[in-house]
C-alpha cells in the first residue's frame, strides 16, 4: 500500500459510504484511512457486492475521479472528519483479449443439435444440417444464415457438396434426400425416395468423371447404396449385397465406390454396371470410416486451386479433362484406401488390385521371412554338427 510522507494522511481517518452511479449504497459505513488507494477500493466494492476481485471500477469524491488515493480527491485543509463522505463507483467496460485458438464469432440459427456440417469444395459457402430437420446456407464472412432449407420432416443427418459447389444434397432420419441450390436455396425436384432406414452417408460422383455433376451415391441404415440422379431425382441403381448397415461410402476417382458396413467388410462396387468387384474382409468389428488417398484432388479439382491460369468456369468439359490428367498424375499406381474399425485398427487397402490388405500382405512376407530364417538355422546348426 502507497503511504504518503505527511503524517496526517498517514494517521488520519474517515467516514465513508459507497454509492453507485445510480445512487444505490452498497454495504455499511466504513471507516477508511485517507491514504487509501483505487486498488484497495476496488477490492472493498467487489467484496461488499459478492463479485469477482478482478472487476474494474472508477471512484468519484464530489464529481472529481480518485486516481491514486482517496487524499488525492478531498481537500485536507476544510475536510470535516466527523461527516460521511460518499464515494460513488461506476462500473467499467471490461474488454478481454482471447487467443486466436478459441472461437472468435458464432453464429446461431438452427433451434436443435448440429449434426454435420461441410464447406463447399471452393471454400465460399458453409452448409449444415440439424437436428431441428432445416438445412442452412452460411455466409462465412458475416456469420449469419443466408438460406433456411425446409423440407424434411426428421433429422438431417448428412450432407454432402457437390463437385462444382453449386448443390447440396441432405439425407435424414426418414430415409428421405433432398436437393438443394447452394444459390437460392430452393429445393431442387422432389425427395427422393427409396431407402427403407435413415441415411448414413452421401458421396458424389467426382468431376472429372462427370463435369456436369448429376450423380451421387447414398447409404443407408438398410443396408443398401443408391446412385440417384439429382436432375431426375430417380434413383440410377441400387447396389446391395452388405448384411447390415451401411456406414461409410467413397467414390473412387477411377469409377469405383467404396462401401464400409457393420458386417466387417468393405465392398467395392463398380459404378458403371453396379458389378461387385471384390470384398475386402480382415476387421474384426464394425468398420466405421473410410478415406482415399485422392479425396482433396477430387474436392479441388471443379476449382480454381490447382491451375487459375488455365481454369474457365465457362467450359466445365475442358476443365474436365484437365482434372482428369492431374488425377491420374497424383496417382500412376491407383488410389489407396483407408479404413478404421471398433477393432482399434487402421487398414490400409490397393482397392483396385487387391483384396487383402497392404499391411496383411506385409505381416505374410514378414512370416514368410521368419520361416526361412528358422529353416536356414536349423540347417546350418545340423551342417556343424
Amino acid at each position: 500500500m502507497e503511504v504518503d510522507a505527511d503524517d496526517t494522511i498517514t494517521t488520519k481517518r474517515i467516514l465513508t459510504r459507497f454509492k453507485s452511479d445510480n445512487g444505490e449504497v452498497a454495504g455499511d459505513l466504513l471507516d477508511l484511512p485517507l491514504n487509501v488507494n483505487t486498488e484497495h477500493l476496488s477490492l472493498i466494492v467487489n467484496s461488499l457486492l459478492k463479485q469477482e476481485e478482478g472487476t474494474p471500477y472508477l471512484f468519484f469524491v464530489n464529481e472529481q475521479e480518485i486516481t491514486k488515493s482517496l487524499a488525492d480527491a478531498l481537500n485536507l485543509d476544510t475536510i470535516n472528519t466527523e461527516e460521511v463522505v460518499d464515494i460513488v463507483y461506476q462500473r467499467q467496460a471490461v474488454f478481454k483479449v482471447r487467443p486466436v485458438t478459441r472461437c472468435t464469432s458464432s453464429m446461431p440459427g438452427h433451434a436443435e443439435a448440429v449434426i454435420s456440417v461441410k464447406f463447399s469444395p471452393d471454400g465460399r459457402s458453409l452448409a449444415s444440417g440439424s437436428g431441428d430437420t432445416t438445412v442452412r446456407f452460411w455466409d462465412v464472412n458475416t456469420q449469419t444464415p443466408m438460406f433456411k432449407c425446409e423440407g424434411h420432416k426428421h433429422w438431417v443427418l448428412c450432407i454432402a457438396w457437390s463437385p462444382d459447389s453449386k448443390r447440396l444434397v441432405s439425407g435424414c432420419k426418414n430415409g428421405l434426400i433432398h436437393a438443394w441450390d447452394a444459390n437460392t436455396g430452393k429445393q431442387i425436384g422432389q425427395p427422393m425416395r427409396g431407402h427403407k432406414q435413415w441415411i448414413t452417408a452421401l458421396s458424389w460422383e467426382p468431376f472429372h468423371l462427370n463435369y456436369q455433376c448429376r450423380r451421387f451415391a447414398s447409404s443407408g441404415k438398410d443396408g443398401a447404396i443408391r446412385i440417384w440422379d439429382v436432375i431426375l431425382s430417380q434413383c440410377v441403381r441400387v447396389l446391395t449385397s452388405h448384411t447390415r448397415s451401411v456406414t461409410s461410402i467413397r467414390w473412387g476417382g477411377s469409377g469405383l465406390i467404396y462401401s464400409a458396413s457393420q458386417d466387417r467388410t468393405i465392398k467395392v462396387w463398380r459404378a458403371s454396371d453396379g458389378v461387385m468387384c471384390r470384398t475386402l474382409e480382415g476387421h474384426a468389428h464394425w468398420v466405421n470410416t473410410l478415406a482415399l488417398s485422392t479425396d482433396y484432388a477430387m474436392r479441388v479439382e471443379a476449382t480454381s486451386h490447382y491451375d487459375r491460369a488455365n481454369f474457365d468456369p465457362s467450359k466445365p468439359e475442358e476443365n474436365a479433362k484437365q482434372a482428369l490428367v492431374r488425377y491420374q498424375s497424383m496417382c500412376p499406381e491407383g488410389e489407396k484406401l483407408v479404413s478404421g474399425s471398433d477393432d482399434f485398427t487402421l487398414f490400409l487397402w490397393n482397392p483396385e488390385k487387391e483384396k487383402k490388405s497392404i499391411g496383411e500382405l506385409f505381416v505374410k512376407y514378414l512370416n514368410l521371412l521368419w520361416i526361412y530364417s528358422v529353416v536356414h538355422f536349423l540347417f546350418l546348426a545340423n551342417r556343424w554338427s
